[in-house]
């Protein structure tokens, strides 16, 4: 593993700073800058705009650690599975979902994740370590990629919502996002990103503060504590009322909405019970819901309700007056599920 330094780690006036104290002239930066984030160069050779000179002197002090696509998976929806290896051998995920709307990449944060949701298979890895802001940026990138070269349509929106937990990785999913939204960078709509997060209460207060103006949305999955207890831990210290208090703290300084994501599983939270908890949760918070269609792991305890108790669940929501979308579920036929590809990756590499 290379010494060097990650040049995706500096600033522009780090780079400033590099060029004046060897002789060169501090504009290189910028135009080193635009290589790296408007144009997304992974190697110096590509930056054809600077001198063969330059360019030794970047690859002499320089590494630019990229991400790159181990392998793939391509169901029969056009969803696109990525095992995505990074510069330390590691292994993360990033889904391609195309509808007929939107050309969605959901890409991750963190080499696994320490929160342990009963219906995840990432929840089975240990957290290894956080991505930096270059490596979640490399990931919209090469998906960005794919969606245009597979299917010649650009890519409309970014979800949050691979492997690990966002909000535990505050500072890099930030970064990442303003490479993402800069005009220096890929200039994406703020409003066009959702980061996904499994209830922190004191980080959804600093979005807030922070006055961010991407989307959120909260991982529901069950409207009271006992049973969100029972399939979500980090519900133990961040309760219902914490986060309801916080959700609302987040709307008052963004103005935004945010959404509540519950997966409806088969006898466990899929009565009209339930359904009622949901309402009555709705009403402390502004928001909407998406209720999704459960893609099962393996060896999984939860499995997805049926069409009929689906039916009942939404229909109770609609009467009372909740805005409800369905997200099927996509790519059955891969290993689409959150951390399954990298499970596989990973039992294969050691194998």
């Amino acid at each position: 593993m290379s010494t060097k330094k990650d040049i995706r780690l500096l600033t522009v006036e780090d780079l400033k700073t590099f060029f004046t104290e060897k002789g060169e002239k501090p504009f290189r930066a910028k135009q080193v800058y635009e290589w790296l984030w408007q144009k997304s160069a992974h190697s110096f050779a590509e930056m054809t705009n600077l001198s063969k000179d330059i360019r030794e002197l970047l690859e002499q002090n320089f590494v630019i650690q990229a991400v790159a696509v181990d392998n793939f998976q391509v169901s029969r929806d056009r969803t696109i599975k990525d095992a995505f290896r990074l510069y330390d051998g590691n292994i993360v995920e990033g889904v391609l979902i195309p509808t007929s709307e939107r050309m969605t990449a959901c890409i991750s944060s963190q080499v696994g994740c320490s929160l342990t949701c009963k219906f995840c298979a990432t929840g089975r890895m240990d957290r290894l370590r956080n991505l930096d802001a270059a490596e979640i940026y490399d990931q919209v990138v090469l998906i960005r990629d794919q969606a245009l070269e597979k299917y010649s349509i650009p890519l409309s929106n970014i979800v949050y919502m691979g492997m690990g937990e966002p909000l535990l990785n505050y500072k890099n999913v930030l970064e990442s996002i303003e490479k993402i939204t800069s005009p220096e960078g890929l200039g994406m709509s703020p409003q066009r990103i959702t980061v996904s997060t499994a209830g922190i209460a004191k980080m959804i207060k600093k979005l807030g503060d922070d006055e961010v103006r991407f989307n959120l949305a909260l991982s529901l999955h069950a409207a009271n504590d006992e049973k969100r207890n029972k399939i979500m831990p980090i519900n133990e210290q961040n309760s219902l009322d914490a986060l309801a208090e916080a959700l609302n703290y987040f709307h008052e300084k963004t103005g935004t909405r945010v959404t509540f994501e519950y997966i409806v599983f088969k006898d466990f939270n899929d009565t009209i019970n339930d359904a009622q908890e949901l309402v009555n949760f709705w009403k402390r918070v502004p928001s909407k819901i998406n209720i999704i269609e459960y893609n099962p792991i393996e060896a999984g305890e939860l499995e997805q309700t049926t069409e009929a108790r689906l039916a009942a669940f939404v229909g109770h929501l609609e009467k009372n007056k909740l805005i409800v979308n369905i997200r099927r579920s996509r790519g059955k036929d891969i290993d689409a599920a959150c951390g399954q590809l990298a499970n596989k990756n990973k039992a294969e590499s050691l194998s």
